[in-house]
């Protein structure tokens, strides 16, 4: 999220983290959410970019799609490991 700043990065992974522990029903913290949006978004970017699909590196709306789908699938790789 470099193209965001700090305080831009924190916002948008904090609403991804938290949309996507809604969506995943995690019980999860606003730390826990800043952190899965954040981490969430640089892992999404790397997956989606070996397909072929890149966000705007500052924009709000993609990094906040990127962050979303990341968390998701790092909510999703916890479960698994967890089990």
């Amino acid at each position: 999220m470099e193209g965001l700043g700090w305080l831009a990065a924190i916002i948008v992974g904090g609403l991804a983290g938290w949309i996507a522990s809604s969506i995943m029903k995690a019980d999860t913290g606003i730390f826990l959410n800043i952190i899965l949006g954040i981490v969430g978004a640089v892992v999404a970017n790397f997956l989606l970019g070996l397909f072929g699909v890149n966000f705007q590196a500052g924009s709000w709306l993609g990094q906040g799609i990127a962050g979303l789908i990341g968390a998701v699938i790092l909510i999703w790789i916890v479960r698994a490991v967890r089990r």
